[in-house]
């Protein structure tokens, strides 16, 4: 074998490793800690709810929201499948003194 198909295939082989090492790290979600979020309650962690074309249909599925699938992206979670808590900032002003007439 010649330098550049050795060179090629140690390049391979590291993508390949590293695809490994990233899967691995997203399975284990260590960059989140196991279990800090929780299962959404709307679509039990999948993700993915009923599309109402389903519902409404006689027998037949598809619609642009679902794409045909009869599934659509759950609004609870926003896909994720997890009940991450929604950062909110509330700002609050007294109320404006009344004139008195």
């Amino acid at each position: 074998m010649g330098p550049i198909v050795l060179t090629q295939l140690a390049t391979g082989l590291s993508v390949l490793a590293g695809a490994v090492v990233v899967k691995s790290v997203m399975d284990s979600k260590t960059m989140f800690g196991p279990g800090q979020f929780p299962r959404c309650p709307t679509c039990n962690g999948t993700g993915r709810v009923a599309c109402l074309c389903s519902r409404w249909s006689d027998g037949d599925t598809g619609c642009r929201t679902c794409a045909g699938s009869g599934r659509r992206s759950c609004t609870s979670c926003g896909g994720s499948g997890t009940g991450r808590p929604i950062p909110v900032q509330l700002s609050a002003r007294p109320p404006r003194n009344q004139p008195s007439s």
